[in-house]
């Protein structure tokens, strides 16, 4: 059976190698991980990790090229932020391989249990990237270095070892092939972590259960304040000997100082620990390393073990894991205009599936919001909910491409609801924490678009119930000022104006809910609330304004300016225009149509001056068109405004050039933080031809595709052909759509037509062609 599918996947693989010889593209192809290249986005603002993974797993085993200090002197070391994945392209040293990693955020945590093989004489110190040979890490050479989807190889120098890497969704399996050596180690490194700080390891606990056995869990505060993770370790060989190294001064040690802890003693503990295994390996042996992961228990992480992976067979979990991407990707199937951009397509929807993660064992046990152990019931319980990124895209995506699993993200959501002692829903969370990340409170949003699209399997009256307790916390980041005033104070909680905005936004969510479930006094408290926006518009700047409690604007004022001025990772240009829930009265505040029109084109035109962004993490040259950014979420949706304008070629050439020169197939390839798959489901939907930019609602906008033909099948069965007649680079512009042979009257897509299969054919020209608006 084993032979059968690596013989299948090799021929998929020279047919594949034969595509990209000839340039031509083929519906027919089935082994899509060979068009996904893992490293784009891990080179500068991407945050993206090279590893392995499974779809949506908790394990994401892959390197750290670096571990630089949060602080440095009591003061925030902006280096860290390179390392939000662990992994910089740039980079030629390699610290070791973790198990847990975010995918894309602007902020971090994870990277638990550090795994590095080494040779010669023992080191416990990682060293210094800048001093070879310092510590345990090694140089390494990108020539030597691969991943595909769920693999993941590399050299490492300093050692002769090669180190491969696959996982499944709660085990991460390792492969090292070691030189002839009696002095081979392997190093367990139970200090790092992402992002780490002096006090970040709260305490630390290992079990040598045997001579091939090792268990433990990691208690840590960072991001997530109370994070407790355990491990089951299994090696393939048996060790000769172990030991540890305790970092942390604890002056009472009771009676466990009448033995020598640190070689060869079964009980490790303490809040920095580092582990090391010794053993005598011939050449080119193979040790292997199988370590599953578990929040609720160890008896947790040895059932995870022993279903996901009970035996030895590196090879057959590294074919499973590529079978499962397969299966994922290949839901879309796409012909494009040249065979790079194939690379560019795939590896963005790679990129939507690495979070949310599973985050509950086998037996549907899982850690919760409260610290107590709890059981799914009738869902899968998922973590890492970056929701100020991921309503706008990335759950509109799920609701195309992944319902059932989205509806598993909104019961999970839910249970989070259940246990949040501020009975409100996720804000930012991951792994049984709140982090308060960011602003507003979209998980509503989330909730809304799924039931404007007809997703069944959770509680809709809990739905409502959640999303009307979460906008009522009056303590929560300014809603009391909110709810009171109409909007926030600047002087009372900065980043107002977008806070403002993005709550009246949620509130026209939650009213929509109400609407559905017939509670017409919800529906027009919430309505009213929508429309808190106008209370920070300014007709003499036609701006989204600061505001003082006492009712004055907040002066001086910069429009330009991200610092200070009332915005979060923006500035007026680009809050301005977020009101998705009222788009025509955003319009007549801009002074009509003509006017608008003349505003979004100067938005991407002017010149904007360095001092404006040289402080910012989040916001870089790489990502900015004009003072359009498209290398962060607030604007995201701005580029498909002028459909509401009546200038809908204006999308359409502005999407395309978004696409051409802000996305790419190389390790450079992403302007921004993919933010936890934001930035990717951005432009899986642009290069479809159709994005969401009112989620909460069941229409799309219509844009530009970029494929020249795609099939996506559906959870219903049904399949959705995507054709393009005359598609071009150079033909951008649509002359007319037709669904099922009829043509669209404006440049509306609704959910149903999506999801109800037939053929949608863009006719498309070099010229501005079809006319009208959005709805």
């Amino acid at each position: 059976m084993k032979n059968t599918l690596l013989l299948t996947v090799l021929l998929i693989t020279l047919a594949l190698t034969t595509f990209a010889q000839t340039g031509q593209s083929t519906l027919a192809a089935k082994d899509y991980c060979n068009y996904v290249n893992p490293f784009i986005g891990t080179w500068r603002m991407g945050h993206t990790f090279p590893g392995a993974a499974a779809p949506f797993g908790i394990v994401q085993l892959s390197p750290e090229t670096n571990n630089p200090p949060m602080y440095i002197n009591g003061n925030y070391n902006p280096d860290v932020y390179k390392y939000c994945s662990g992994y910089q392209y740039d980079d030629n040293t390699i610290f070791g391989f973790s198990h847990t990693h975010f995918s894309g955020t602007g902020h971090s945590d994870l990277g638990d249990f550090l795994v590095m093989p080494t040779t010669g004489k023992l080191t416990l110190e990682p060293g210094d990237a800048a001093k070879p040979q310092s510590g345990y890490h090694s140089q390494f050479n990108h020539a030597n270095e691969n991943a595909t989807p769920g693999y993941y190889s590399v050299l490492l120098d300093d050692y002769n070892i090669k180190a491969e890497l696959t996982a499944t969704e709660r085990v991460g399996f390792h492969q090292y092939t070691f030189p002839k050596t009696d002095s081979a180690h392997i190093i367990l490194d139970l200090v790092s972590n992402i992002y780490p700080y002096d006090e970040k390891n709260v305490w630390t606990f290992v079990r040598v259960e045997n001579d091939s056995t090792v268990t433990g869990f990691r208690t840590t505060t960072g991001w997530a304040r109370t994070r407790t993770l355990y491990f089951v370790l299994k090696f393939s060989k048996s060790f000769v000997s172990y030991g540890h190294k305790k970092y942390d001064k604890t002056p009472y040690k009771g009676f466990y100082r009448r033995f020598n802890e640190n070689e060869n003693f079964p009980e490790m503990a303490g809040r920095k620990i580092r582990a090391y295994f010794n053993f005598k390996t011939s050449a080119n042996e193979k040790i292997k390393v199988k370590l599953a992961l578990s929040a609720v228990s160890i008896q947790g992480g040895i059932k995870n073990l022993e279903a996901e992976v009970p035996h030895w067979d590196f090879e057959k979990v590294k074919a499973e894991s590529r079978e499962k991407w397969n299966i994922e990707l290949s839901k879309v199937r796409v012909k494009t205009i040249a065979p790079e951009d194939m690379v560019t397509f795939y590896t963005a929807l790679y990129h939507t599936m690495l979070s949310p993660v599973v985050f509950e064992d086998v037996d549907g046990q899982y850690r919760g919001l409260d610290q107590e152990i709890h059981t799914s019931d009738g869902f899968t319980n998922y973590t890492i909910f970056s929701l100020w990124d991921t309503y706008r895209a990335l759950h509109p995506l799920f609701n195309i491409l992944q319902p059932k699993r989205n509806a598993d993200m909104i019961n999970s959501m839910l249970a989070h609801y259940d246990q949040s002692v501020h009975h409100m829903l996720p804000v930012w969370s991951h792994y049984a924490n709140e982090n308060w990340c960011m602003i507003g409170y979209h998980s509503v949003v989330v909730l809304a678009d799924a039931l404007a699209k007809g997703l069944p399997g959770y509680d809709r009256k809990k739905a409502l119930d959640a999303a009307i307790s979460t906008s009522t916390r009056g303590y929560f980041d300014g809603l009391d000022y909110y709810m009171s005033k109409g909007y926030v104070p600047e002087d009372k909680s900065s980043s107002s104006v977008s806070k403002t905005l993005e709550f009246a936004y949620d509130d026209w969510c939650i009213a929509q809910m109400a609407k559905a479930a017939g509670d017409s006094t919800t529906y027009h408290q919430y309505i009213k609330r929508s429309k808190n926006f106008e209370n920070h518009f300014s007709p003499s700047s036609v701006f989204l304004r600061p505001r003082l409690a006492d009712g004055t604007w907040k002066r001086p004022f910069d429009p330009l300016d991200t610092h200070d001025q009332g915005y979060i990772e923006g500035n007026a240009w680009t809050y301005s225009l977020f009101v998705p829930q009222d788009i025509s009265r955003l319009i007549e505040m801009n002074g009509g149509n003509k006017r608008f029109i003349a505003h979004l084109d100067s938005l991407f035109t002017m010149k904007l001056d360095d001092k404006y962004i040289e402080k910012t993490e989040d916001i870089t040259r790489d990502g900015i068109i004009g003072n359009y950014v498209q290398g962060n979420e607030p604007g995201h949706h701005i580029p498909y405004l002028y459909n509401w304008a009546g200038a809908p070629w204006k999308t359409q050439e502005r999407v395309r050039m978004i696409m051409n020169t802000m996305y790419g197939n190389k390790a450079d390839g992403l302007c921004g933080n993919d933010d936890a798959g934001q930035m990717s489901a951005w432009y899986i939907f642009s290069a479809l031809g159709f994005y969401p930019v009112v989620p909460g609602t069941a229409e799309y906008a219509i844009g530009s595709p970029a494929i020249q033909e795609a099939e996506i099948s559906l959870e219903n069965g049904k399949t959705l052909t995507i054709n393009t007649v005359n598609q071009s680079k150079d033909n951008v512009y649509i002359q007319k759509v037709l669904l099922n042979g009829k043509e669209l009257k404006g440049f509306n897509l609704s959910h149903s037509e999506i999801v109800n299969g037939g053929t949608l054919t863009f006719y498309m020209t070099a010229k501005p062609g079809k006319k009208g608006k959005c709805k």
